[in-house]
C-alpha cells in the first residue's frame, strides 16, 4: 500500500518503471519530437499516460475524498507544516546557491514558525512580511551550471528533466520527513503529504483539462518555462503564462512538484545553467 511506502521507495519503483517502459519502447516506432528538449517524446508520452490514468483511476479520487472531509481551516494547517519543514531544505540549498539575503529569509520564517506557529501549523512568518524563497537541488545545480539535459516524465513522479530528477533524488534523502527514524510515523506523513498536496492542485488540475488540446504539450511547455525563470530568476512573460493561476499552493514533499517564487538575492549569483 502506499501509506507503507517511504519516499526513497517511491523513487526506486519510478526508476524501475521508467527503466522498463524504455526497454519496451526501445523497438517502437520512431517519432520527430516536437521539442528540442524532449528527444524522448515517444517515452514521455507513454509514461504521461500511464501517471494520468493513476491520478484518475487512485490519486485523485483519493483527494478529493480528503478534501471533502477535511474542513479547510485543517488543511490549510496541514499545508503549513508540510511547508515548514520544506522550508528547512530550501534553506539549505539558498546557503549552497550563496544567496545569503535568501538564506536569512529562510532561516528566520523557519525559526518563527517553528516556536510561534506551533511546529509551523500556523504561518507566523508570512503574517510578518517575512517572504519565502523556496529552493530545491535542481535548482542548485542549475545555478552552478549543470545543464538540464532532455525533458523526461518519471514514472509517479510527474515532469522533470534529467538534472531534475538528479536533484529530486537529492531532495528526498534531503527532506526532513524522510529521515525519521519511525517508520509507521514517516509512511503516515508521507502519504499524508501526497495527498494533501494533490488536493491543493485539484483546482489547477481542471483548469488544465480544460484549456489543453494536447495535455502532454501544455504540461511539457508550462514545467521547461517554469523552471528556466526559477534558475534565471526572471519572470515568465505574461503573454506565456497559458492563463494558469498565478499562485499555486506550496507544500512538500520535496521532489514532487513544489511551485516556487523566483527573488533576486543580495548575494553573489553562481553561474546560471544555459
Amino acid at each position: 500500500m502506499i501509506t507503507r511506502m517511504n519516499l526513497k521507495t517511491l523513487f526506486s519503483a519510478a526508476a524501475v518503471c521508467f527503466a522498463l517502459l524504455l526497454q519496451g519502447c526501445a523497438t517502437g516506432p520512431s517519432a520527430i519530437p516536437s521539442n528540442p528538449a524532449d528527444p524522448l517524446e515517444p517515452l514521455n508520452r507513454t509514461v504521461f499516460q500511464f501517471n494520468d490514468q493513476l491520478d484518475r483511476a487512485i490519486i485523485k479520487p483519493v483527494a478529493l475524498a480528503y478534501r471533502d472531509v477535511t474542513p479547510s481551516l485543517v488543511r490549510r494547517g496541514v499545508t503549513n507544516f508540510f511547508n515548514n519543514i520544506a522550508d528547512v531544505w530550501s534553506l539549505a540549498n539558498n546557503v549552497l546557491q550563496l544567496q545569503g539575503a535568501d538564506a536569512a529569509d529562510m532561516l528566520f520564517r523557519v525559526t518563527v514558525n517553528t516556536f510561534w506557529g506551533l511546529g509551523g501549523v500556523l504561518d507566523v512568518a508570512s503574517e510578518m512580511n517575512i517572504p519565502r524563497h523556496t529552493e530545491d537541488f535542481g535548482q542548485t545545480l542549475g545555478r552552478w551550471g549543470v545543464a538540464a539535459g532532455p525533458y523526461v516524465v518519471l514514472p509517479i513522479l510527474g515532469p522533470s528533466t534529467v538534472r531534475d530528477s538528479v536533484g529530486t533524488l537529492v531532495d528526498l534523502n534531503g527532506n526532513l520527513v524522510s529521515r525519521s527514524g519511525d517508520v509507521p510515523v514517516r509512511n503516515s506523513l508521507n502519504a499524508l503529504g501526497i495527498v494533501n498536496l494533490r488536493a491543493n492542485f485539484l483546482a489547477t488540475g481542471d483548469v488544465l483539462d480544460a484549456a489543453a488540446l494536447d495535455k502532454y504539450t501544455f504540461t511539457r511547455e508550462i514545467y521547461l518555462q517554469r523552471r528556466r525563470s526559477l534558475i534565471d530568476r526572471e519572470a515568465p512573460e505574461k503573454e506565456e503564462r497559458f492563463d494558469l493561476p498565478e499562485t499555486l499552493p506550496e507544500t512538500v514533499p520535496a521532489g514532487v512538484l513544489a511551485p516556487a517564487t523566483a527573488v533576486d538575492g543580495a548575494s553573489p549569483t553562481p553561474v546560471k545553467a544555459p
